[in-house]
């Protein structure tokens, strides 16, 4: 590159390379399929599928009644020692229902679904404003440590895009002792391959993308 001052050190005049428009057109092709890429990679990144059969099946009370028709499979597919619902105060329509937590409905949609009562076991937490799936978790630990059953291995039956999120939280309260799973079960109300055709699909991705954006980076253990 040539530099040139004119005019008493007032002026420059630069000769050097800049973009043709071919040269625009190859940026802007390479930043669209960049961000492209990051569209189609989001929703497998956070609705991370990473099984560990065995020791304890986990389900997220909250999740709708179709992950527990596939918990019961994996439950009887699978050697687990027992499975266990987590789960905080229902907020909406409580006074409605005869069970108080997502953790109790959830046990109940099971024995519902015939399996046996002896297999599965309600955690439910309390309630929180905040930071409920970290609570749930923490309740889990309290009950396991309670009868002796730690460190555990933990395969977590979810809904999604929460996946990646669980995993993270479950982790913090358990440690680097455990053995944490994850069974991303499919959402019925999108198509997750193309999930931003549909304003579910945006909710649930985008919405789950700052949840754990908030819980990688600001989300500090409750004292």
């Amino acid at each position: 590159m040539n530099n040139t001052t004119h005019l008493g050190g007032l002026l420059q005049r630069r000769e050097g390379y800049g973009l043709t428009w071919r040269g625009r057109l190859a940026v802007l092709a390479l930043v669209a399929l960049a961000l492209f890429g990051a569209v189609r990679g989001v929703h497998p990144f956070l609705a991370i599928h990473d099984s560990q059969p065995g020791g304890f099946l986990i389900v997220e009370g909250w999740a709708p009644d179709y992950v527990f028709e596939v918990a019961t499979n994996e439950f009887a597919r699978n050697h687990y020692a027992k499975l266990y619902v987590t789960g905080n105060p229902i907020d909406k329509g409580a006074p409605l229902v005869e069970f108080k937590t997502a953790a109790e409905l959830g046990a109940a949609t099971l024995a519902k679904m015939g399996m046996d009562t002896n297999s599965f076991q309600a955690v439910p937490a309390p309630f929180v404003e905040r930071d409920r799936t970290y609570t749930s978790a923490l309740a889990l630990k309290k009950k396991l440590a309670a009868q002796g059953l730690l460190p555990a291995r933990l395969n977590i039956l979810t809904l999604d895009t929460h996946a990646r999120r669980t995993r993270l939280l479950f982790h913090q309260v358990f440690g680097a002792d455990a053995t944490i799973g994850m069974l991303a079960i499919p959402s019925r109300d999108y198509d997750d391959v193309h999930w931003w055709r549909s304003s579910p699909g945006v909710r649930a991705v985008m919405g789950e993308l700052l949840s754990y954006g908030y819980a990688r980076l600001v989300f500090s253990k409750p004292e």
